[in-house]
C-alpha cells in the first residue's frame, strides 16, 4: 500500500521562489513543509528528520542540484528519498542528464501551484507503483 505523502523538503536558493513554493504546498497541498536555501542546509534538515520527498533547484551556487541530488544517494538514510528537481533547463538533453543522475522527476520553471501539486503527486505515484 502507497504511504501517503506529508513531508516534503523543498530547495531553493532563490527566497521569492522558496516563499511561493512553500505556501503552495501548505496551503493548497497541506503539506509539511521544509524550506532549504542551500545544498548543505538541505542535508541536514533531511538528516535531522527525513522527509517523504525532495523538491531540488538544479541551479544553486555552492553544491548545486547534482551535487545536492549525489549527497542524498550517497548518505544510507536518504538514498531511497524521492527527489524532483525543478529548473527552467528543460531541453530533453537536459532531463534526461537529470533521470541519469538519479532524480526521479522534473518540474519545469516557472510552474503554476496546481501543476506544481499534480506532478508531485505523478511522481510519488510512480515511486510506489510497485508498492502492495
Amino acid at each position: 500500500m502507497k504511504p501517503p505523502l506529508r513531508d516534503i523538503l523543498i530547495v531553493e536558493d532563490e527566497v521569492d521562489l522558496l516563499r511561493l513554493g512553500q505556501l503552495c504546498l501548505q496551503t493548497l497541498g497541506g503539506f509539511q513543509v521544509t524550506a532549504a536555501a542551500t545544498g548543505r542546509q538541505a542535508l541536514d534538515c533531511a538528516r535531522a528528520n527525513r522527509p517523504d520527498l525532495v523538491l531540488l533547484d538544479v541551479m544553486m551556487p555552492v553544491m548545486d542540484g547534482p551535487s545536492t541530488l549525489a549527497a542524498f544517494r550517497a548518505d544510507p538514510r536518504l538514498k531511497n528519498v524521492p527527489v524532483i528537481f525543478m529548473t527552467a533547463r528543460v531541453r530533453p538533453a537536459e532531463v534526461a542528464e537529470y533521470f541519469a543522475l538519479g532524480a526521479d522527476g522534473v518540474i519545469a520553471k516557472p510552474y503554476d501551484a496546481e501543476d506544481l501539486l499534480r506532478q508531485i503527486g505523478a511522481v510519488w505515484d510512480g515511486f510506489h507503483a510497485g508498492d502492495a
